[in-house]
């Protein structure tokens, strides 16, 4: 999550209850614009749409794999089929598959 959002954990805007994980889960997925790294959207330009899209879909598996519950986290292997299909699905939409 810290690399699509560009914030750290202990960044100062998180206090109290708020903190990364709160804060990503909030926005999804109508508000990821708000929280992805502002180097990476950039609302004019080529494929906008796919890149949301696509941080969206990875910053959910993101939350999937820090579930509060050792159970409830995604398994490594399902997490690697997961990044492929993120991946696939954004060569499609971008033209590149």
């Amino acid at each position: 999550m810290e690399t699509f959002t560009g914030r750290k954990p202990t960044n100062e805007m998180f206090a109290g209850e708020m903190n990364l994980k709160c804060w990503v889960k909030e926005s999804l997925p109508d508000a990821i614009t708000e929280v992805a790294d502002a180097y990476l959207l950039e609302k004019d330009e080529d494929n906008f749409m796919a890149k949301t899209s696509c941080i969206s879909s990875v910053m959910q598996l993101a939350l999937d794999c820090c579930a509060e519950s050792p159970a409830e986290r995604k398994d490594m292997k399902d997490v690697v089929v997961s990044l492929k299909k993120i991946k696939d699905k954004f060569l499609k939409d971008t033209g590149r598959a």
